[in-house]
């Protein structure tokens, strides 16, 4: 089992930290936002409950491999959660990955901190947790998080339909031996 995560990790701007039940309200007022859900078929989070039990799959993540989602800050306001992010189990297809995900507010959007966190996540993946590899999965239109994932180094490996219709994602990946720090 990978070491656990420290308390907190920094970045240059932000704090990520583990979750707890404190951060409910955070979780569902970004993922109940229907800007935060323009690229997710699935649509915004309706009530407290869903967010509840995202929180509740979350800690068990936490519990299992000693790490997870983290709730962000901005170092010069700890208190203030402005999104979610982290390295995650989920299945790519039959397959088990670590999977790099984020969601900020909207209020931070736009400021390059989705880039930072993200080059942080794999600094955490490949060191500490000695990771071999790290994918990440994005709708194909969604050309903002594209963009954040080639500029921390992953590369496009596979495009899968969206099973309901519309646009599909693009699957990433980066392994340990093309890793380069930022």
């Amino acid at each position: 089992m990978p070491p656990n995560s420290p308390a907190i990790l920094y970045s240059a701007r932000l704090a990520l930290r583990r979750p707890s039940s404190q951060d409910i309200s955070a979780l569902f007022s970004i993922y109940g936002d229907p800007a935060t859900n323009t690229f997710n078929p699935a649509g915004p989070y309706q009530t407290v409950a869903v967010a509840e039990a995202t929180m509740g799959r979350w800690l068990a993540q936490w519990q299992q491999y000693g790490y997870g989602q983290w709730a962000l800050s901005l170092r010069e306001d700890p208190g203030q959660v402005i999104g979610f992010d982290g390295l995650t189990h989920a299945l790519f297809g039959q397959q088990e990955k670590v999977n790099l995900g984020y969601r900020f507010s909207t209020q931070v959007w736009g400021q390059g901190l989705a880039t930072e966190l993200s080059a942080k996540a794999l600094e955490f993946g490949f060191g500490p947790l000695d990771l071999e590899e790290i994918w990440a999965m994005v709708r194909e239109p969604h050309q903002a998080s594209r963009r954040v994932l080639e500029k921390v180094g992953l590369r496009q490996v596979d495009k899968v339909a969206e099973p309901l219709g519309g646009a599909g994602s693009i699957v990433f990946a980066l392994n340990r031996a093309d890793y380069k720090p930022a």
